[in-house]
């Protein structure tokens, strides 16, 4: 649809850059580490969002960290449909093991109070949070996240695994995305 192609051609402006970005999983990785000590930690990246800053993050954090994936669906275009979906579970039993759950951005909340609830179902020794960004400008649920890479204001992000209908993700900074408008 022309319409919408013409809309995802918006314009946008670097919020937080490749170097901040860079500098703060660094700080994250080391705080991880710290709290869980010498333990295996397995983190969760929640698909597609959080692939670059769990690579980045998993690479942060010395000694033994296994990776798993997690899918969900809760965005069409730069709107939440309200509703939680699973597309892709976990491949490995995670009951007793360390986790720390990869998000890429947390909003109103309602995805990561449903992630939450679903894997402590599944039994883990430990659960926690990170996230790389958290606008709780629009946070309906509330939820705890131990570790926050930046907080930022209420605006539509891109890039670095952030998307707009799949695009975008492959840009090296966060970047504030302003649609173009007739």
């Amino acid at each position: 649809s022309y319409r919408l192609e013409s809309w995802m051609k918006g314009s946008h402006e670097t919020l937080i850059s490749a170097e901040q970005i860079s500098e703060r999983v660094v700080e994250l990785g080391a705080q991880i580490r710290a709290d869980h000590g010498d333990e295996e930690i397995t983190l969760i990246g929640v698909l597609k969002g959080s692939i670059l800053f769990m690579a980045d993050l998993a690479r942060a954090i010395p000694g033994d960290v296994q990776l798993e994936f997690l899918g969900v669906s809760s965005y069409m275009g730069t709107k939440s449909t309200g509703q939680v979906r699973i597309t892709h579970d976990l491949s490995a039993d995670i009951t007793g093991r360390n986790i720390v759950l990869v998000e890429d951005i947390v909003d109103t909340g309602l995805t990561l109070k449903f992630l939450i609830r679903t894997l402590n179902q599944r039994n883990p020794k430990s659960l926690r949070v990170v996230t790389l960004l958290d606008k709780p400008a629009h946070r309906s649920n509330q939820v705890q996240v131990d570790y926050v890479g930046f907080k930022i204001p209420d605006a539509f992000v891109i890039g670095y695994g952030l998307d707009l209908d799949q695009r975008y993700r492959n840009l090296p900074s966060i970047e504030v995305f302003t649609p173009v408008t007739d």
